[in-house]
């Protein structure tokens, strides 16, 4: 992808000066800030509507700027050097001395971190000297944006910028990983949970439900369009949209499928932007056929059930 150094400058030019930009990555796109600074994480929880007990993820460019603030480990390094950068995100202890805002974290000793691949993110940590606290770019509680036409759709002229590096290939969130103690799952997302498991070469426990929110994703309620959803369903009701796993040959006008042939990795990509077409068309609620539970379709599964608590 043709990177745009223009559009790198201004993104720049607004984060030096504590604003928020949305930015693109492999995953979704994200509201991003200075992780350093309360005033620009303030911004990013206000423009959200985020809860402050819901910490952000923390975008670095590479391991030389995320030592100045985390305790890293043997699995850290197993996993960083199989998968990062990518979608996968690393719960760690916060060094004593880290400068990051206490916004990020909600006051507690642990963050998440990440190191996206989308070469316009990279391109732009490369010329920051702090690291972006950086959520999925939507209202809180509500269907992430994987394109910078669905950012502006959510946010209008309260974003200040939004830097454009087309759709999101992944089109989910990353795969959150504990990794204090024993390493634990705390958000299904864009990386198999089996290829860590390969890695690690141990059992990984999975906890996506916790009592205490310590990570991203783990609201009940989340990635929703606003529409009721049902899932598993093999009848649907008046006025109901019937979202599919793959084209079916009797494809009617309330008919949405995810895939042609239903390649989970292809309609991982199209989930999000499909809810915001059937939320669009004013259909009253949403059928879901059932999804294959395995590989990304775990993960598809998990977003679906978070939706459906509306």
């Amino acid at each position: 992808m043709k990177i745009n150094l223009a559009n790198i400058k201004k993104a720049q030019k607004l984060l030096n000066k504590r604003e928020c930009v949305a930015i693109p990555t492999e995953t979704v796109y994200g509201i991003a800030g200075n992780a350093y600074s309360d005033i620009a994480c303030k911004k990013i929880f206000q423009l959200k509507k985020r809860p402050r007990y819901n910490p952000l993820i923390v975008h670095y460019y590479d391991l030389k700027t995320l030592i100045k603030d985390c305790e890293l480990n043997k699995n850290f390094f197993k996993l960083y050097r199989k998968f990062s950068p990518g979608p996968i995100t690393f719960v760690l202890n916060l060094k004593k001395k880290s400068n990051i805002s206490k916004l990020v974290t909600n006051n507690k000793n642990s963050i998440a971190v990440r190191f996206p691949k989308h070469p316009v993110i990279r391109k732009l940590l490369q010329n920051l000297d702090y690291p972006l606290a950086a959520p999925s770019a939507n209202i809180s509680s509500k269907v992430s944006a994987v394109s910078s036409a669905e950012v502006k759709e959510d946010f209008g002229k309260k974003i200040k910028f939004v830097l454009d590096g087309g759709k999101s290939n992944i089109g989910l969130e990353s795969t959150i990983i504990d990794l204090r103690k024993k390493p634990k799952i705390l958000r299904l997302g864009g990386l198999n949970i089996s290829n860590i498991k390969k890695i690690l070469k141990k059992k990984i426990k999975v906890n996506l439900n916790p009592t205490r929110i310590s990570s991203p994703g783990q609201l009940k309620l989340h990635y929703s369009p606003g529409l009721p959803i049902r899932l598993n369903v093999k009848k649907i009701k008046d006025n109901e949209a019937f979202l599919l796993i793959k084209k079916t040959k009797k494809l009617k006008k309330n008919y949405f499928f995810l895939s042609k042939k239903g390649n989970l990795q292809e309609a991982a990509k199209n989930l999000y932007s499909t809810l915001r077409k059937i939320k669009k068309k004013k259909f009253s609620s949403i059928a879901v056929a059932k999804i294959p539970d395995i590989g990304l379709g775990k993960t598809i599964n998990d977003r679906l059930k978070r939706a459906s608590k509306y």
